[in-house]
């Protein structure tokens, strides 16, 4: 079977990754579950070297067999677009295809907090949209990307890694740099942005030290800077960039946080209790004056409590939101649990609404 046939597949099973690996049939990731083709043979190790073939360029090709690791994008007209990741395992190729849609899927039909329309506005600062590997980071940034481009006259630099989601120029200009294509590095790219006359800078991923810092003086000097990381909820976001610097630096750091930060989106995506697909839930912490005084002072313990009382502000818990989902029973307390990082904390919230824990 030709990639393009299981990338068709994929899309009419509703599927959100697929994973080619040797003497194994194709995996689809649906609704979070693993569902093995049952139709297709397993894989031989010429199948999928005839797929880097066919779909990777010869330099893509060239930096896969020089570093071993490969990221790309690769697009069926009519059918959609699809991130890829090539490594080695055992010895062979190995391929997981994530499906970006060609339609950028509104904030209101996503389900993310409108206070997302506030903040993607904002003439500067720092947003950061947090959560593990696949719960849509990707797709809450290109929505609320999206929402500025139909609103304001901005011009908006992106380095992505690979570029997903295409921008075309509504009100906005949109300049999108794919790692390896147009750009060597984060930090590079990101200096560089700040001498392209930017309002918006986007962040595809803020992984090194060098990457958080010059986004943080890009957020004081004027920008508005918006990346993601791999943290579970805001206090630990917060804490884990403060960390990332060297002690001497910390105390600095949180100065700067207090200053730039204008929110920590946190998701996670769970299975619908239906079995219809997943439901996201937020935890969003807003920088209000009290917040950046604890960033500050380094009191980031009691910014989960801040959390709790502060809906007016437009704040929420994540075992918050957890709790609402299954008491309207959009999704089971069984798939909770797997998803807080407290399953203590959730379990009281069910059984206690009103009592802050």
């Amino acid at each position: 079977m030709h990639i393009d046939d299981l990338l068709r597949a994929m899309v009419a099973k509703g599927a959100s990754d697929l994973h080619l690996r040797v003497a194994s049939a194709p995996v689809f990731r649906v609704h979070g579950g693993l569902v093995r083709d049952p139709d297709a043979p397993p894989l031989t190790a010429d199948d999928l070297k005839g797929i880097l073939d066919s779909i990777g360029s010869p330099e893509q090709r060239d930096n896969f067999y020089k570093n071993l690791e490969l990221d790309m994008a690769y697009g069926i007209a009519g059918v959609g677009r699809f991130r890829v990741n090539v490594m080695r395992q055992r010895g062979t190729l190995a391929f997981v295809f994530r499906m970006v849609p060609f339609d950028i899927p509104s904030i209101d039909k996503l389900g993310l907090p409108p206070l997302c329309k506030d903040l993607i506005l904002k003439p500067r600062g720092l947003i950061l949209v947090t959560g593990p590997t696949g719960s849509g980071k990707s797709t809450t940034m290109a929505a609320m990307i999206d929402y500025l481009n139909e609103t304001m006259a901005r011009n908006v630099i992106t380095i992505e890694d690979p570029i997903e989601f295409l921008h075309r120029n509504k009100k906005c200009i949109i300049a999108q740099r794919d790692l390896g294509d147009d750009t060597k590095s984060f930090d590079v790219a990101l200096t560089h942005a700040l001498r392209q006359d930017p309002n918006v800078i986007i962040v595809g991923e803020m992984r090194d030290l060098a990457t958080i810092s010059i986004a943080i003086r890009a957020a004081e000097t004027g920008h508005l800077v918006m990346g993601t990381l791999h943290t579970t909820d805001a206090p630990q976001t917060v804490d884990r960039v403060i960390d990332i610097f060297p002690p001497e630096q910390q105390q600095q750091i949180r100065l700067q946080m207090s200053q730039t930060l204008e929110a920590v989106l946190s998701q996670v995506l769970v299975p619908k209790a239906d079995g219809s697909g997943r439901a996201g839930a937020f935890e969003v912490l807003v920088a209000t004056p009290a917040v950046r005084n604890l960033i500050r002072s380094g009191k980031t313990f009691e910014l989960h409590s801040i959390m709790q009382m502060s809906a007016k502000d437009g704040m929420q818990t994540l075992d918050q939101v957890l709790a609402d989902l299954i008491k309207k029973k959009v999704i089971t307390q069984e798939a909770a649990m797997l998803k807080t990082s407290n399953p203590d904390r959730l379990a009281k919230l069910l059984q206690f609404p009103g009592v802050k824990v």
